[in-house]
């Protein structure tokens, strides 16, 4: 597996597809940059989910997000990028994706996107 930034992401088989169960993955060092002034912008991911048949590979997660350092994006577009990519890649029964950008002029934004019916 290549360790550049990449858009592509992989997954498994969910070793237990008969239960719901909770994956958390928190992201801290998640970057891309302002779209009005190419300044980054900084925020923690955390992705749950309960997975359907596959699960997603972490490694993939990694390089997936790291691929949005030098892209301009606003927080409420890539934050429902992310997880419409996540959904595609996974087809879970139910994920969120919040995304905790830091402070910028004073304000911090936090976005928190769903896919499906928590169980």
């Amino acid at each position: 597996m290549s360790t550049i930034p990449s858009k592509q992401l992989e997954t498994f088989e969910n070793p237990k597809p008969d239960r719901n169960y909770i994956i958390e993955c928190i992201c801290p060092e998640f970057t891309c940059l302002c779209p009005k002034t190419g300044q980054p912008d900084f925020a923690t991911i955390t992705l749950r989910y309960i997975p359907n048949k596959t699960c997603v590979e972490l490694k993939s997660l990694k390089l997936y997000l790291w691929s949005y350092r030098d892209e301009g994006a606003f927080h409420e577009a890539v934050t429902n990028r992310i997880l419409d990519d996540l959904v595609e890649a996974t087809n879970p029964c139910w994920m969120e994706l919040t995304a905790a950008f830091w402070v910028r002029g004073g304000i911090t934004t936090n976005v928190v996107a769903t896919h499906g019916q928590k169980p």
